[in-house]
Order: C-alpha cells, then sequence, then structure tokens
C-alpha cells in the first residue's frame, strides 16, 4: 500500500510515499525498545527541557505545518495555525505539570512505609486520524513521552506529510532518536504491530469501525488501550437560554474543522419556544462563512477531507429528505472538482432519520424542535455515543440539576465542546474508553505501582 498526498480541493494527487517494509517495521521496534531502556531513565527535567523545545518549533514553523494540513486534509491555514498553537500548549502544559502528576504519594497502610508511584510503561503505538492530522498525535505524545514512554505512530493514510513533519518535530527540539517515530504502514499491519511483544499498549482516535478492529487486537494481546471514537453530539437550547449567544456558538461549533470532529455539535435540540429564533440566527450564522481554497486566510470552510467522505454525507442528507426534514440552507453538492459539501441545516429533523441517529463528518446542521427540557434530555441520550454535549441556559441550578443526566464524557454549559489540556477527555458508550490530557491522561500510560514496607 502506498500513501498519498491528495489535495482535497483539486483532486489532484501531490506526492506518494511507500509503505514501511518490515524489515523497516522491526528495526522501528528494535529501536524504540531500546530507546525506552535509556529514555526512561532521563530526569523530569530532562524530559521537559525537550518537550518546551518542541513547543517553540511547532510555533515557529506554525505557518509550514498548517500549509501541510491544508494540502493533505483541507484544513483552512487560520485553523491549522491555531492547530500548531495548541500542541504547542500541550506540550508545555505536561512539562510545567508532568512532575506534580507523576510524584510518588503515601498512602496509609499496615506497614511501617507505603506509597505509590508512577512508572513508564514502553513503547505504545498511536493510530491517529486525518481530521486533526497535529493535535491528535500530541495530546498523545506530549503525556506519553514526559512519563518516559516512546511513541510510534501509525497515521492515517491521506496525511503521510503530516505524519513526518510531526516526526520532524521531535526531532529539531532534540529528542533522541527512537522516543517518537511514524511508521507508514498500511491498517493491515497493524494487528501484527499490536501482537509485537515489544508494544505495551496502543491508542486510537478514529472510527467505530476502526476501534472495533485494534480493541479486538489488543483484547487478543492484553495490551493497554484507549480509544476515542466516534460522536454525535447534542447542543441542548433551552427556553432561557441567551439565543443569540447560543446561534453564534452553534455555528462555530458544527463548522470548525469544516465539521470533521468528533465533538463538534451535531444534532441541535432546541425548546420549542425559542426553535424559530435560534434557526433563523443559525441559518444567517452558517450562510456567512466563507467556503473555498484553504490557503486562504479568510476562508473559514475548506473543502472536507476526502470525497468519498463527502458522498457519504450527502447521501445521510438526502436519505433525511426523504425521511422528512427540510432543508433551511445548502444541501447541494457543488459541480466541481474536489470534496466540496456547504454549511447545510436541516430542520423538522426527528430521531430515525439518518442526520438524527448517525455520526455526521461534516458540516450539516440537525435542529430538532422539542417542548420540555425531559423530552431534550430523552433526545439527548438517545444514541449510542457519549463523547460531548452542550447544554445552554440561563439559570446555573438548573444546569447543575441537568448535568448528572446527560451521557457523555464532558457537558459543557453555555459553551462550544472543546479539549483543552487541563481537562481530561474522552467519552462514554460507543464514543470509547480511557482518558487523554490533564492528570487523567498521563496516568493512562503509566504502572501505578504500589510499594509497601513492613
Amino acid at each position: 500500500m502506498a500513501y498519498e498526498t491528495i489535495n482535497p480541493a483539486t483532486g489532484e494527487l501531490i506526492e506518494s510515499f511507500a509503505s514501511a517494509t518490515g524489515e523497516e517495521i522491526d528495526a522501528a521496534l528494535d529501536t524504540a525498545s531500546a530507546r525506552f531502556a535509556q529514555w526512561r531513565l532521563t530526569t523530569l527535567a530532562e524530559r521537559a527541557a525537550l518537550m518546551r523545545n518542541a513547543a517553540t518549533v511547532l510555533e515557529e514553523r506554525a505557518a509550514d505545518w498548517a500549509r501541510i494540513m491544508a494540502l493533505e486534509m483541507g484544513k483552512p491555514v487560520s485553523e491549522g495555525e491555531a492547530e500548531a498553537r495548541k500542541c504547542a500548549w500541550v506540550c508545555r502544559y505536561y512539562a510545567d505539570e508532568a512532575e506534580g502528576f507523576l510524584t510518588p504519594e503515601p498512602r496509609e497502610s499496615d506497614g511501617s512505609a507505603a506509597w505509590v508511584r508512577y512508572d513508564p510503561l514502553g513503547p505504545i503505538l498511536a493510530i491517529m486520524p486525518w481530521n486533526f492530522p497535529f493535535w491528535q498525535v500530541f495530546r498523545f505524545a506530549a503525556p506519553a513521552l514526559m512519563a518516559g514512554n516512546v511513541g510510534l505512530l501509525k497515521h492515517a493514510s491521506n496525511v503521510p506529510q503530516c505524519a513526518l513533519a510531526i516526526e520532524e518535530v521531535f526531532t529539531q527540539a532534540g529528542f533522541p532518536e527512537g522516543c517518537f517515530r511514524s511508521l507508514l504502514v498500511g491498517s493491515n499491519a497493524v494487528a501484527p504491530i499490536i501482537a509485537d511483544d515489544r508494544i505495551v499498549g496502543v491508542t486510537l482516535t478514529g472510527s467505530n469501525a476502526a476501534g472495533e478492529q485494534v480493541a479486538a487486537a489488543g483484547g487478543r494481546a492484553m495490551k493497554k488501550m484507549v480509544m476515542e471514537l466516534g460522536g454525535s453530539d447534542p447542543f441542548i437550547v433551552l427556553e432561557d437560554a441567551d439565543v443569540a449567544a447560543a446561534a453564534a456558538v452553534a455555528v462555530q461549533g458544527r463548522c470548525l474543522n469544516t465539521g470533521q470532529s468528533c465533538i463538534a455539535a451535531k444534532r441541535f435540540i432546541v425548546h420549542e419556544a425559542v426553535h424559530d429564533q435560534f434557526v433563523q440566527a443559525f441559518v444567517a450564522g452558517m450562510a456567512a462563512r466563507r467556503m473555498g481554497d484553504p490557503m486562504q486566510p479568510d476562508v473559514n470552510v475548506g473543502p472536507m477531507a476526502r470525497v468519498d467522505l463527502r458522498d457519504e454525507l450527502a447521501d445521510q442528507v438526502q436519505r433525511s429528505v426523504a425521511a422528512g426534514a427540510r432543508v433551511a440552507l445548502g444541501g447541494e453538492v457543488p459541480d466541481k472538482p474536489g470534496a466540496w459539501y456547504p454549511p447545510t441545516v436541516l430542520v423538522d429533523v426527528r430521531p430515525g432519520m439518518a442526520v438524527a441517529d448517525e455520526e455526521t463528518f461534516g458540516p450539516v446542521a440537525a435542529v430538532m424542535r422539542v417542548g420540555s427540557e425531559e423530552e431534550a434530555l430523552e433526545i439527548a441520550n438517545s444514541t449510542e455515543f457519549g463523547l460531548g454535549a452542550s447544554l445552554w441556559t440561563g439559570d446555573p441550578e438548573r444546569a447543575q440539576r441537568l448535568v448528572p443526566e446527560i451521557q457523555a464524557g464532558a457537558v459543557f454549559v453555555n459553551g462550544m465542546v472543546k479539549s483543552d489540556p487541563r481537562l481530561p477527555f474522552g467519552g462514554v458508550k460507543k464514543s470509547g474508553f480511557g482518558r487523554e490530557l490533564s492528570r487523567e491522561g498521563i496516568r493512562e500510560w503509566v504502572n501505578t505501582k504500589a510499594v509497601w514496607v513492613g
């Protein structure tokens, strides 16, 4: 299998890359194993200095990284530069906080002393998606490497230049060879790598189908796993919400990264008392988004990453319209080369329609009218996913009461769901298991070891 850079704005093949051979994979695993034996003995201060170097490289070359993202998966360069800077943030966050997260903790026991310590595990395989091709990798790599592990990356096949660029960041920052390595391999190579005794764990961000396959391989090999899978996040607007603010954030939440985000708001569940007001403002905001060449700094909606993904999204819209949904904006595939799909709003959406029941990975919003908070909660939770949720209400006590009822790994009240290095990130139900970021994220990749002294 060859890795290919295909410009999603034009359909043009830019460059091809050969997949790693079996011998190259074996050599990379050997190098990672040998490096871990040395890296685990470095001090947190030594690791932090290199991680801060990586942050500087990310910031100083943010425009370079953004151009690669735009070329390979269509992300507008303004968003790509922001993504690079966010990666720098997570590097600095763990450089600053890892020592506190990993310091041994004394515990009471029946011995003369007892404590818990946090030791690194070894080489970890990261299987990462194309939609946030830098951020998804760094939010794993920064805590994993700071904990004393080493990482190997199997990136999505349509972003090979991003994969190689990330390895370049770590190399330029001064990390020793083998601390982080990008492997250009196809999906058929994943299970044998997971089964290899030199790999101690695997983390995946991706589709549910990919998660099922990787989890099965990891389970057979008894490997530590973290899974961040799909999402169909509800955006609940109750009758006492600030409707104008909610609509403005809804536009941002649905169109960020051209709607290709697991934690993007997808189902807009709006109380009937403010439904029409919300829809009017929401449609106006979606219509004002500028779709075009992602290399242009004023563009905020690029092409989708691949034509097959665009076609799948268009089919979901068509099936929903056939079932009774109404197009309030967009809904037509542009007649031009590339993976283009416009910002689209569907109203009169009901449970059972494709855009209500399936994950929509693109700039399509499904608006659902409800008559009560009870109905809003019922619809919000009536999904196999549970990644994030946004709740809009003007009553703080009401928010506190409703948050425990929402089945999601994160609930953002009067704001857009987003990942933040300071907060744990992950889902429930078919959105996966385990957590990334914050203290919980770095502790996923350590041996939590109890020590007892008689």
